[in-house]
């Protein structure tokens, strides 16, 4: 009787160990930030730029979609420049503490002229203020074929 009992608690333990030991060494998939978006995510010293994406319909002009929050206690002028580097750099005024919407339904477009950059590929740009130091992200360029991105087509 006792070795039955023991059997039993051994093959108990034993199931235990085994059905819930594996997610001691699984990858948590859950634990990981990312931008559940289309759009790519920067930080630069006190801005948070979020979503950011380029909806064009002929790779050559293209809408700047873009949300940027600014956590300082100063205003500042956030620099864009895309491409090889050869664009105008283009300025965008935040107010401390504050978020601005670019490209989006009822806002003003952000027109990138002369983008040269096929939808579904992505164009490099340069996000800088002040003395921060800048950062290049590759911008997704997607198409108006989505029913969610159909009005931003320049």
């Amino acid at each position: 009787m006792k070795a039955r009992l023991a059997a039993s608690a051994a093959l108990a333990l034993g199931l235990a160990l085994g059905s819930s030991g594996c997610a001691m060494l699984t990858y948590q998939a859950t634990t990981e930030a990312y931008t559940p978006s289309d759009g790519i995510a920067a930080n630069i010293g006190d801005l948070d730029v979020r979503n950011v994406l380029i909806v064009s319909d002929d790779g050559v002009d293209g809408n700047l979609i873009m949300t940027v929050v600014n956590t300082g206690e100063e205003d500042v002028s956030l620099g864009l420049q895309f491409g090889d580097g050869d664009s105008e750099t283009l300025e965008v005024e935040v107010e401390a503490g504050e978020s601005l919407v670019l490209g989006s339904d009822d806002e003003e477009p952000l027109l990138l002229e002369g983008i040269d950059t096929e939808p579904g590929s992505f164009l490099p740009v340069y996000f800088q203020y002040g003395d921060a130091e800048g950062v290049e992200k590759l911008v997704p360029v997607l198409d108006s074929s989505l029913p969610e991105y159909s009005s931003f087509a320049p």
